[in-house]
C-alpha cells in the first residue's frame, strides 16, 4: 500500500512569535506547490500557535500542538486541553516524545488517556515511541517499544487506531547528531507495524503511517524515506530552518 508521507516539524522550546512568524512565512512560501503531495505538519510552541495558524489559514500545511492534557477544563495549571488546540486551529498534536517522558514523568498510561482526549476532539495524534541508549545496548529495543506501542494503544478500536501516526524515535538519536541507519530504523518499523497487525489486522497496518525521528537532516533522510516502513518524519532541529526543513519534505516526492 502507498501511504502519503507526512512530514511534521516539531520547533519544540524555539522561536519567539515573531521568529515564528518569519519561520512560517518561509515554509509557506518554499512549499506552495508541494504541499499536495505531503502531508506537512508544523508544531509551534504554544505561544505562538494563533499566529502561525494565521499564516497557514490559505495553505495546505496544517498545525499542530506539541502535547496536550487529556481533561477538557479544570483547575490545572499551566497546562492546555484539546479543545484549545481545536479552537486555535491544530489539526495534529504530538504525544508522548521522549523528552516529556524524560522531564515531564509522561507515562504509557498518560500516553494513552491523551491519545483517546484526542481522537475525541479529531485531533489526529503522532504518537511517539523509542529505546534509549542503554536499553539498545542491553537489547531491549524489542521489549520497551512493545510496551510503549501497547501501553499507548490500550483500549482503542480499529476505527479510532487509523487516525492515529507512531513516531518511532529513537532516543539515543534525539538531538545527538546521530541518527539510526536505515536498516536499523526499518527493523523496528517493521517491528511496530508487525505489532499493529497482531493487535489489529493487515488492513489497518497497512494504513498507519509511522514516522521516523532523530537527528534528521536533508543528508540522511534520503536513505530513510527509501525504507519500506518509514512513510516520513519527526523532525526536530531541522525544522527550525526553512531550507533544511522544506529540503527534507522535498525528499518525500518521487
Amino acid at each position: 500500500m502507498i501511504r502519503k508521507p507526512l512530514i511534521a516539524g516539531n520547533w519544540k522550546m524555539n522561536k519567539t512569535i515573531l521568529e515564528a512568524l518569519e519561520l512560517a512565512n518561509g515554509i509557506k512560501r518554499a512549499l506552495l506547490d508541494l504541499a499536495e503531495n505531503v502531508d506537512i505538519v508544523l508544531c509551534p510552541p504554544f505561544t505562538a500557535l494563533a499566529e502561525v495558524a494565521e499564516v497557514l489559514l490559505d495553505s495546505n500545511i496544517k498545525l499542530g500542538g506539541q502535547d496536550m492534557y487529556w481533561q477538557e477544563s479544570g483547575a490545572y495549571t499551566g497546562e492546555i486541553s484539546g479543545i484549545m488546540l481545536k479552537d486555535i486551529g491544530c489539526n495534529f498534536v504530538i504525544i508522548g516524545h521522549s523528552e516529556r517522558r524524560q522531564y515531564f514523568s509522561e507515562t504509557n498510561e498518560t500516553v494513552n488517556k491523551k491519545i483517546k482526549a484526542a481522537i475525541k476532539l479529531n485531533l489526529s495524534p503522532i504518537v511517539c515511541v523509542g529505546e534509549t541508549l542503554e536499553e539498545r545496548q542491553k537489547n531491549k529495543t524489542p521489549l520497551v517499544v512493545r510496551e510503549q506501542v501497547e501501553g499507548a494503544l490500550s483500549g482503542i478500536d480499529a476505527k479510532d487506531m487509523l487516525k492515529i501516526n507512531i513516531a518511532y524515535e529513537p532516543v539515543w538519536a534525539i538531538g545527538t547528531g546521530v541518527n539510526a541507519r536505515p536498516e536499523q530504523a526499518q527493523e523496528v518499523q517493521k517491528f511496530i507495524r508487525d505489532l499493529i497487525e497482531k493487535r489489529y489486522n493487515r488492513e489497518v497496518a497497512d494504513s498507519i503511517r509511522i514516522l521516523y525521528g532523530g537527528s534528521i537532516k536533508p543528508d540522511n533522510f534520503k536513505d530513510l524515506i527509501a525504507q519500506e516502513d518509514i512513510d516520513g518524519g519527526l523532525v526536530g532541529g531541522s525544522s527550525l530552518e526553512v531550507d533544511s526543513f522544506c529540503q527534507i519534505v522535498k525528499l518525500c516526492i518521487p
